[in-house]
């Protein structure tokens, strides 16, 4: 049997998106928001919301107990010192917190992920099952000779 730690990221996450995106909700001002202090724009990407639900959910199970400060800083950037003459090093930005929030307060609205006390948020039994489904999904639908024996 798979688990989410034997699929490839990207794929699983593309793949947990779909699954997502029927579940979550995007919130209003979503595409209006900047993802972080360091952009410029807010996301292009049309399914920006369930993948970055996604990746927290992944991250989550990977990490937790883990909190929204922690996950802001993991989906962080770096911001570029002067702008004018570009002489200060450029300084590590943290991501929205808002959105990192907002996602985790839908996939705890969905029974993925719940709190823990005061020491974060970690993985619920039916948000693993998820999460290992699908990367049994995804190793048997990639076509990679090396990952056959998760299959």
């Amino acid at each position: 049997m798979a688990t989410l730690y034997d699929a490839p990221v990207d794929e699983l996450v593309d793949e947990l998106a779909s699954e997502l995106e029927d579940r979550l909700d995007e919130p209003d001002w979503a595409q209006f928001a900047k993802t972080g202090v360091g952009r410029e724009l807010p996301p292009e990407q049309e399914d920006f919301w369930a993948r970055r639900a996604a990746s927290i959910l992944r991250k989550v199970a990977m990490e937790g107990p883990i909190g929204v400060k922690r996950l802001a800083t993991a989906y962080g950037d770096t911001a570029d010192g002067s702008n004018r003459y570009g002489v200060s090093p450029p300084e590590s930005a943290s991501s929205s917190r808002n959105i990192v929030r907002t996602a985790l307060q839908q996939l705890e609205d969905e029974d993925l992920v719940e709190q823990q006390h005061n020491r974060g948020r970690v993985v619920t039994a039916e948000g693993r099952s998820l999460l290992d489904d699908t990367a049994g999904e995804v190793i048997e639908n990639l076509d990679r000779p090396e990952l056959e024996r998760y299959a």
